[in-house]
Formats: structure tokens, C-alpha cells, sequence
């Protein structure tokens, strides 16, 4: 599933496998838009699309504006509102306003005007360290520049994707990482869902059989103890953290190793019986009653969830709503 942070990684693919690439980016909306600004679609010559910038409305509009834009290598700058009846006609019956930039990208010599290939390169690099990047781009000059983040902490960015004047800034952030503790039934279901949802999952278990790489088709698996692997991840105020290993050995390290590093949520799989028998285990740690209070037990939203997919959807949407400050 792509998102913001593996669109960049995706067009740089193409482009390596030979493709000739435009990337679509949400600039401006006004009114009830579907994706807000710094929503991002990536278009190659041969038609093949990942990401959106309307839900659906206006893509195959922006689509064959992207593919002129790649054979023109000049980028251009595109609204569509449900005034215009070009945007009826593309579909954009939502009531709203969007403005789309599209930016071929080369590294052709064409006066600066479509992104260099060299630039998206240093995109994909700086966010594979996880490190909060600012792209701004002026749009009548076609001048570029990509600032990156010297703080340790993300947040600081975030906000401040906008279009003033004639200049498009796009801050990009790392996405939060959720440590998946317990390599089980529940997991397969709210791993994908977690990395479809803008979350980048990480699942350990020191268990040989239920820690596999075919278990989680394409995700990061760690087998080791706890302890280890959390080393290897680094835990920090980003990263959001799902014990589900019925089993104190597996699950109290990974609490601990959060609440010492802030992580901005740790939920824990049990009833409240369990719950309560697992604070008592950590008092008498030493751990503080409120650091205990930031945990939360029994793991999800109340939705009456039955079975892992069910209880996984419930995990999930109490880490949407920690995330969005909703909790």
C-alpha cells in the first residue's frame, strides 16, 4: 500500500527500471476536498498510478495531464473545482477546490523546470533515516530546495505543508513506527492494516515458529528476545508500541523500554483481570503510578470485537485516535 513516505521510493523504482515518471501533489483545497495538501499520486508513461490526490474524483483529469507534462518535461499547475466543468467532467462533485501541482521528473538538462532525478534520490535517501524533510518548490521560477530537519523531534515539522504565494512547501515527517509484540493471529490482521494506515509496523517474537517472514509477507520481522530487538529499533516518542504475547517475559520489557522512552502508545492485550495482575507486576518494579496510567488495558476501543481481524480493527482505531490527539 503506498503512502507520502513510499511514493518517493516507488517513482525512484520506476525511473531506475527505465520509466519516465510525474509526481502529483495536492497544493491548496478549499471546502469539503477529499485529500488534504501534500496528498501525493505518482503517474509513469505507461500509465500505471500509486497514491491519490482526490479519492477518486479527478485522477484519470490529472492523469493525462501528468503524462503530457512527462513527454513536455515542464510541469504545470492544475484546479479543479465544482465550478469548472472540466471538473465535473473529471468528477469532482464534492463540493470542494483543489489545486494540483504536477512535476515531471528527469535528469535531462531542460532549465531546471521539471524535478532533477537527483533531488528525488535525495528524498528517498534522507527519509530512510527517518530524519523530517522540507520540499518547497516555486512554481513560477521552477526553483527547488530541500531542507532537512536538525531536531530530534518530528513533531516540531508537522503542520506546516502550505502554498504561499508563488511557493509550495511539503513537509514530509517519518511515519510512526508500531512495535508489534507477540508475532500472533491478531498481529497478521493489524499489521497490514497498521501499514496501510500510514504506520510503520515492526513485528518481534523470540518464538522461531510464530516470528517468520511468511507469516508477514512483506513486513519487518524481528526474532528475538524482547530486549534485543527493541535495541535494534530504537525506541522513541514516534514509535507506538502493541504487546500481544500473553506472556510477561515477552510483553513487560516492551512496556518498560516505552514508557522510558515516551512512547506515544502502548496498549496491552489481556482482560482486565490480566490487565490488573500486569500493573501489579510492574509496581512492584518501581515503575510510577503515572507512567502505569499511559497504558492502555484492555488493548482497542470498546466495539464489542470478536475474533483477531475484529479485535485488530479495534487496536487500530485506538491508535488513529492517540495519533490525531483524539485519545
Amino acid at each position: 500500500m503506498a503512502t507520502l513516505r513510499t511514493l518517493p521510493d516507488t517513482a525512484l523504482d520506476w525511473l531506475r527500471a527505465g520509466q519516465r515518471v510525474a509526481i502529483a501533489t495536492v497544493v491548496q483545497t478549499w471546502g469539503s476536498a477529499p485529500c488534504p495538501a501534500g496528498s501525493q499520486m505518482i503517474i509513469a508513461e505507461d500509465g500505471d498510478i500509486e497514491g491519490s490526490v482526490s479519492g477518486g474524483c479527478v485522477e484519470g483529469a490529472v492523469v493525462t495531464e501528468a503524462l503530457e507534462a512527462i513527454g513536455a518535461r515542464v510541469p504545470r499547475l492544475l484546479t479543479y473545482s465544482v465550478a469548472d466543468e472540466d471538473a465535473f467532467s473529471a468528477g469532482l462533485a464534492c463540493g470542494g477546490t483543489i489545486r494540483v501541482l504536477v512535476e515531471p521528473v528527469t535528469d535531462q538538462d531542460n532549465d531546471g523546470a521539471a524535478m532533477p532525478v537527483a533531488m528525488l534520490a535525495e528524498i528517498v535517501r534522507t527519509q530512510a533515516h527517518r530524519v523530517p524533510i522540507a520540499y518547497q518548490v516555486n512554481v513560477t521560477t521552477w526553483a527547488r530546495q530541500l531542507t532537512v530537519s536538525d531536531t530530534d523531534t518530528p513533531q516540531t515539522m508537522a503542520g506546516e505543508t502550505r502554498f504561499d504565494g508563488d511557493v509550495f512547501t511539503l513537509v514530509v515527517n517519518p511515519s510512526p513506527r508500531l512495535v508489534i509484540v507477540g508475532a500472533v493471529h491478531i498481529a497478521q490482521n493489524l499489521a497490514p492494516m497498521a501499514a496501510a494506515t500510514g504506520f510503520d509496523p515492526i513485528i518481534t517474537d523470540p518464538r522461531s515458529s510464530f516470528a517468520t517472514p511468511a507469516r508477514f509477507p512483506g513486513l519487518r520481522v524481528i526474532c528475538d528476545d524482547t530486549d534485543a530487538a527493541l535495541a535494534q529499533i530504537g525506541v522513541d516518542a514516534q514509535t507506538a508500541i502493541v504487546t500481544l504475547g500473553h506472556d510477561p517475559k515477552i510483553d513487560d520489557p516492551a512496556i518498560r523500554e516505552g514508557l522510558g522512552a515516551g512512547s506515544f502508545y502502548i496498549g496491552c492485550l489481556g482482560s482486565r483481570r490480566t490487565h490488573a495482575a500486569r500493573l501489579d507486576r510492574l509496581r512492584a518494579l518501581g515503575l510510577p503510578e503515572d507512567a502505569l496510567s499511559r497504558l492502555h488495558g484492555p488493548v482497542g476501543l470498546d466495539i464489542g470485537a470478536k475474533g483477531p481481524a475484529e479485535i485488530a480493527v479495534s487496536i487500530l482505531s485506538q491508535l488513529v485516535a492517540a495519533r490525531r490527539g483524539r485519545l
